[in-house]
């Protein structure tokens, strides 16, 4: 079992703080840059450097914004008192369904400036999403939230301000990206029709975050019909994509 002490701040300079959290995200849209561009140029697609740039700084607008909003939304009476903290992102608070509700729209603003079709676009940026997503967990899980239930294996985790040893379910998410991810690169090479690998991105990220939610920690809004209503969330999304899934192959 494992003690969580680790300070989730890299450096202080003044009144500027340095978060892995920040960081690790940081290096997602980094990956994702170099990433897109490759794919963007072994699919054909007729896009410069410069323009994947401009594509990259949508998305990161767009994630950021998004999955913010969502996070302040889940948690208005915190932000209420304290609405300088709403910038704050840096210090954690980005729910997933927010950053993808912001990247579609990025996705959508960006086709329409450069009349490409959504789904060219959409099947390649999944695959360095599940890296950046696997990243974003260690990140919570350095951050110490995000939690797991209480548990005696021997890997679990006494995060602070917790009560018990926990499952260290941010890192179950993060290997479950990865595998994603790894999914993802061996269906890129494929003969697949055009949102293929934007649908089955959700269908297996919806499916494995309701598997996971068995090891979370529930949140305030507690259960219903015997699961977590996040729980409850990403079942209905994973049924969702697998009827999208089925309608474009």
């Amino acid at each position: 079992m494992f003690v969580h002490n680790i300070n989730p701040t890299l450096l202080d300079i003044g009144p500027l703080e340095i978060r892995y959290y920040g960081i690790f995200y940081a290096l997602g849209f980094v990956i994702a840059y170099f990433m897109i561009n490759a794919l963007v140029k072994q699919k054909g697609i007729g896009l410069s450097r410069d323009e994947v740039a401009d594509y990259i700084f949508y998305l990161v607008v767009g994630v950021v914004a998004g999955a913010r909003l969502f996070y302040v939304l889940y948690n208005p009476s915190y932000f209420w008192e304290n609405p300088l903290q709403i910038v704050a992102v840096w210090n954690g608070g980005l729910i997933f369904l927010g950053g993808l509700v912001g990247a579609l729209v990025a996705i959508k603003l960006f086709m329409r400036k450069k009349n490409i079709d959504f789904y060219t676009l959409a099947d390649i940026t999944v695959i360095p999403l599940a890296i950046g997503l696997a990243l974003g967990r260690i990140g919570n899980f350095i951050n110490g939230e995000l939690v797991g239930r209480i548990t005696s294996v021997p890997w679990a985790v006494k995060f602070p301000d917790y009560e018990g040893f926990r499952h260290p379910v941010q890192l179950y998410n993060s290997l479950a990206n990865l595998s994603i991810f790894g999914l993802l690169w061996f269906l890129k090479d494929k003969n697949y029709k055009k949102g293929t690998l934007f649908w089955t991105f959700l269908v297996w990220y919806s499916s494995l975050r309701f598997l996971m939610g068995f090891f979370k920690e529930a949140d305030q809004y507690g259960f219903l019909l015997g699961i977590t209503v996040e729980q409850l969330i990403y079942l209905v999304a994973a049924v969702i994509s697998i009827i999208c899934l089925k309608k474009v192959r």
